[in-house]
């Protein structure tokens, strides 16, 4: 990992050039639609996260803070929303249950005999159509297999986190389950709460949505007011290869919120399993400090996923990833603090004198604990 500015390869260079002009005519149009309400000199916020074309690596929760934002500051879901949202709950839980069971042929484990048939079951589940109740046909299998004593090993194995020397392909396959970026709490709740789900008169609750997962493909953008201002928050979705090439694109806005996942020091790119998502995080965040457009930009950092962290470090050693982390093994708060130390570091080493850096730790899906940080934070 390097510590200095990031360097573009002329390729990038290429392909990013050509993006911009789609990525500003997609800017162009945001601000066109809400343009009664807000010009490109009041955008107060852009959201930057992991997974993101723009971004700290993968898998940050922003998307997560998003939909809190929405939350706290009494941004109603429209009834489309709300049904696309219960369609993703019941998406979350097959595909989540898919990538359990493919993760478990990686630790050589495998469901009792009388699962294999709800296994195939919920492999050829199919999406739910506007208005269709969950199948009840998935209730019992999508059950059974949660009680499964070998899917709750694997379970309890995916939290740990696999040793770099035995298993490292696991975090791709079940620490992040990263192609829909599921979080392991997200289908904890969504299974302890089966009964409630497949109720014919369902209608996602705020907590619902708020757990649901999926990959962001595109720009989503949400305006509300803040005091005396209009706050239009950008949420840009994409994989690695895309990054950095619309950075350029929001050049005008006043902060940056840059999301990055505490729990992902640990874990692979979805798209580079070679590459560590922390590391990753920490080579954006150097360029994003760096670069030329942001120098007079303040930058708020959530470490988020604190909640996950807290459980994994017990199990994951820090030092397996980063050996120049000396703190006590196990201990959460030691480990926060080094990597906030580290973001810090290179946030001081762009030498910006005009800009200010705010570091929070967040758990995104608590939405007291976020409202009493972005209190803060709109100080």
């Amino acid at each position: 990992m390097s510590s200095g500015p990031v360097d573009v390869s002329e390729e990038d260079k290429k392909r990013h050039k050509e993006a911009e002009k789609s990525l500003r005519e997609a800017r162009t149009t945001m601000l066109a639609q809400c343009a009664h309400r807000v010009t490109a000199a009041d955008l107060d916020y852009v959201s930057i996260g992991q997974g993101t074309a723009v971004q700290a690596g993968q898998d940050s929760g922003k998307s997560t803070i998003l939909k809190q934002m929405r939350l706290i500051h009494r941004v109603p879901f429209s009834p489309q929303e709300v049904e696309s949202y219960r369609q993703l709950v019941f998406n979350n839980l097959t595909h989540g249950m898919k990538y359990v069971v493919d993760a478990m042929e990686d630790m050589e484990l495998s469901v009792l005999p009388d699962n294999e048939d709800n296994v195939q079951m919920v492999i050829d589940a199919a999406d739910l159509k506007d208005g269709e109740p969950f199948p009840t046909e998935y209730y019992e299998p999508l059950k059974t297999l949660w009680e499964d004593p070998n899917i709750q090993k694997a379970w309890e194995r995916g939290n740990e986190a696999a040793l770099p020397d035995k298993l490292r392909p696991l975090p791709c396959l079940l620490l992040g389950l990263a192609h829909t970026d599921m979080l392991h709490f997200s289908l904890v709740y969504y299974f302890s709460d089966l009964d409630r789900l497949f109720d014919p008169s369902y209608t996602p609750n705020e907590q619902d949505i708020v757990q649901a997962r999926a990959r962001t493909i595109g720009i989503t953008e949400t305006m509300f007011s803040l005091k005396d201002h209009e706050m239009l928050m950008v949420d840009v979705g994409g994989q690695k290869s895309e990054r950095r090439k619309w950075i350029h694109c929001f050049q005008d806005v006043t902060s940056i919120l840059f999301l990055v996942s505490l729990s992902g020091y640990d874990q692979c790119l979805v798209e580079d399993r070679d590459a560590n998502q922390m590391q990753d995080a920490m080579t954006i965040w150097d360029s994003i400090c760096h670069s030329q457009w942001f120098k007079n930009t303040s930058i708020i950092l959530f470490l988020n996923k604190n909640d996950l962290f807290e459980k994994k470090v017990v199990h994951s050693d820090i030092r397996s990833f980063f050996p120049d982390y000396d703190g006590p093994s196990g201990d959460a708060a030691s480990g926060r603090e080094y990597f906030k130390k580290r973001f810090a570091r290179l946030a001081q080493k762009a030498n910006q004198k005009e800009r200010e850096v705010y570091i929070h730790t967040t758990t995104a899906t608590d939405t007291e604990m976020l409202r009493v940080v972005m209190a803060a934070v709109e100080e």
